[in-house]
C-alpha cells in the first residue's frame, strides 16, 4: 500500500509507504472519536466556561489561539489509501500573550533547529520539544500547559474530523516544510490530541524519537490500541512529565 502526499502549499507528490488498515477500523475510529469527543464537551463544559472567563480576567486577551496546522484524511485513488495533506484550524486555549511577527519568527527559528537537531542537549537529557523559560507564556497560561487543559478545545476539531482522539501531533506548515522526506512519514495518520509520543515521550525525547513513536502508532494503529493510550492519557496528564 502506498500514501499519496499532497497539500498546498507544501511540495507534493511524495509517496512513502504505510502500514495496511484492518477492514472498519477508519469508520470505527471515527465513531469512537464522535461519541468520546461529544460526551467530553458535555461533561467539561463548566470547567471550559470557568477556564474562558479566566483568561479573560487574566489579561483582558482572547480566550481561544487558532492557528494553521497540516493535517492529513484518508482518500481513495486506484484502489489504494492515500493520505491527502491540507490545513485545517486548530482552536486551543490561548496560553501566551499575542505576540508580533519578530517574535514568532524565534519560535520559527527554534522549531527548525530542533527538527534538524542542531539545539544542545541540558543535563544529559534530549534537547527541548519547546523553548524553555518562554517570555510568551501568562501566568495562568503555563498552568493550562502543565495539565494540558489548553487542548481541551480541540475537541471542537475532533467532532468536526480534522483530528481524531489518538494520533500523531498536528503540526504548522513551516514546521512540515523543515522535515525530510522519511521525517514527513509520521504526517500518515489523522492528528490528535493524545498518542504514543504525547504519553511516552511529550517534551522528553529528540525529533528523531519523536517520528520514530509516530511512525510505530502508524505501523499498529487499531481500535484496541486507540483504547490503550486513551486509557492512559489521564495517568500521563496528571503526572505532568514534559509538561510546560
Amino acid at each position: 500500500m502506498t500514501v499519496a502526499w499532497t497539500t498546498r502549499p507544501a511540495p507534493d507528490g511524495l509517496i512513502v509507504d504505510a502500514a495496511p488498515l484492518a477492514s472498519g477500523y477508519l469508520r470505527g475510529k471515527r465513531a469512537l472519536d464522535c461519541i468520546v469527543a461529544a460526551v467530553l464537551l458535555v461533561l467539561l463544559a463548566p470547567l471550559m466556561v470557568a477556564i474562558g472567563i479566566a483568561i479573560r480576567l487574566d489579561d483582558g486577551g482572547p480566550v481561544l489561539f487558532v492557528q494553521d496546522r497540516v493535517g492529513a484524511r484518508p482518500r481513495r485513488r486506484d484502489g489504494h489509501l492515500a493520505w491527502e495533506l491540507y490545513q485545517f484550524r486548530i482552536v486551543k486555549f490561548r496560553t501566551m500573550r499575542v505576540v508580533g511577527p519578530a517574535e514568532e519568527d524565534v519560535h520559527r527559528a527554534f522549531v527548525r533547529a530542533f527538527v534538524a537537531g542542531r539545539l544542545q542537549p541540558l543535563n544529559g537529557a534530549p534537547a527541548p520539544f519547546k523553548l524553555r523559560h518562554d517570555a510568551r507564556i501568562t501566568r495562568l497560561g503555563r498552568w493550562l500547559r502543565e495539565t494540558s487543559l489548553d487542548e481541551l478545545p480541540q475537541l471542537l476539531n475532533v467532532l468536526a474530523g480534522d483530528m481524531s482522539l489518538v494520533g500523531p501531533r498536528p503540526v504548522p506548515l513551516y514546521e512540515v516544510l523543515a522535515y525530510a522526506p522519511e521525517q514527513r512519514r509520521r504526517l500518515g495518520a489523522k492528528p490528535g490530541i493524545t498518542g504514543l509520543w504525547q504519553i511516552e515521550g511529550r517534551g522528553r525525547v529528540s525529533f528523531e524519537e519523536m517520528v520514530r513513536m509516530d511512525l510505530e502508532y502508524i505501523q499498529r494503529q487499531s481500535l484496541r490500541l486507540d483504547a490503550l493510550l486513551l486509557g492512559r492519557t489521564l495517568p500521563a496528564v496528571l503526572s505532568r512529565k514534559g509538561a510546560r
